[in-house]
């Protein structure tokens, strides 16, 4: 019956104080919503308000069903903006207690699709909307475990989110959904995991938790060959720290790191391995072990790479490298200024050039 109604109508109905009149018309905005060239009309005709006011945990087939409609319009930018954040956070926290998978499904997956915009996101945070998404990680439902990835990935694209997820203890359930048999949210994970690494604090729990450990067996196993480029990352921001240098050192992980370096699977992950080698080289003590394992050839050749960002990775790398008088000799024997004059165009230019001012201190190149 309601179904061939116009939303207009529908929206109306959704202020009555009968609850199968309310689950009849949550279903049939639900039905609207769905059909994209109807979205611009649920706005116009006011029906963000009266959904989000039937967002209340009173009911679990109504708060279910409701919860479905702000998920399937709020993907419209104008429509979300509609969406009053504060009383959208609000309504969907109240919903998180229920135990109900299906409840925290829909209130996830809106949440998921909120956090995208900015004011929304402050809002969360406000409403301390973050404690129960992150208790969510541990969720046995796949979908509720995705849909709070996706939150708690656009929180952290702020600061304060971003060291929330330490202080709140998220990183050991990050750590573990590494092991999902869902790739899916294994990618969202190291996603997650790379925005927070940025943080001193966040790697320090980091290690203490054996991630950098987990992420070693992630880049040894070739059957997860699809997220070593997310390891890498990961493992660049963790090379920041010297704690991360005697880790990298003990573990065989700098041999690794070498694997990716000669014998990648694309340029992008080759230039992400290269950008590792370039923070290992940042202390004198991991320029002394890469020089050790003889990288100064493989830098070499790849300042001549077809790929602008493997090539502008090669030259940072070299010129970090150039700071050991050994490395620096090697590397004239390899031919490295000329190869560098060569490439002094492009993208890496201002990566060249910086290799080339290393060569030609103290008496110049030979």
């Amino acid at each position: 019956f309601l179904e061939s109604k116009t939303p207009a109508t529908v929206v109306l109905l959704l202020n009555s104080q009968e609850e199968d009149i309310l689950v009849k018309a949550c279903e049939a905005i639900h039905t609207f919503a769905e059909k994209g060239d109807v979205n611009n009309v649920l706005k116009k005709v006011d029906a963000i308000p009266s959904m989000i006011q039937n967002l209340t945990p009173e009911g679990e087939f109504l708060s279910r069903t409701d919860s479905v409609g702000p998920v399937s319009v709020d993907t419209i930018k104008t429509v979300r903006f509609t969406l009053n954040p504060r009383r959208v956070s609000f309504r969907h926290r109240s919903i998180f207690s229920p135990e109900d998978a299906v409840v925290q499904e829909f209130a996830t997956l809106c949440l998921a699709s909120l956090s995208a915009d900015f004011t929304c996101r402050v809002q969360i945070y406000a409403n301390n909307g973050m404690p129960p998404v992150i208790r969510l990680l541990t969720s046995s439902d796949p979908d509720v475990t995705k849909n709070s990835l996706e939150i708690i990935f656009n929180l952290v694209q702020d600061y304060k989110c971003l060291q929330a997820v330490h202080e709140l203890g998220g990183i050991p359930s990050l750590l573990e959904l590494l092991k999902s048999d869902f790739p899916v949210i294994q990618r969202l994970a190291l996603k997650t995991l790379q925005c927070v690494t940025s943080d001193k604090e966040t790697r320090e729990t980091f290690r203490e938790e054996q991630g950098f450990e987990k992420l070693m067996d992630i880049l040894s196993n070739m059957d997860l060959a699809d997220l070593h480029g997310e390891a890498l990352h990961i493992v660049a921001n963790c090379l920041r720290d010297g704690e991360t240098l005697q880790l990298i050192h003990n573990d065989g992980g700098l041999a690794r790191l070498m694997d990716f370096v000669l014998a990648p699977s694309t340029p992008a992950i080759q230039s992400t391995a290269v950008q590792c080698l370039s923070r290992v080289a940042q202390s004198c003590e991991g320029r002394g072990v890469l020089h050790e394992q003889e990288v100064e050839k493989a830098l070499v050749e790849l300042l001549s790479a077809a790929d602008d960002d493997v090539k502008a990775s090669a030259c940072q790398a070299v010129a970090a490298m150039s700071f050991h008088p050994a490395s620096k000799d090697s590397f004239r024997d390899w031919g490295a200024p000329i190869y560098t004059d060569n490439t002094a165009t492009g993208p890496p230019a201002a990566a060249v050039a910086n290799t080339l001012r290393r060569f030609r201190v103290n008496g110049g190149a030979k």
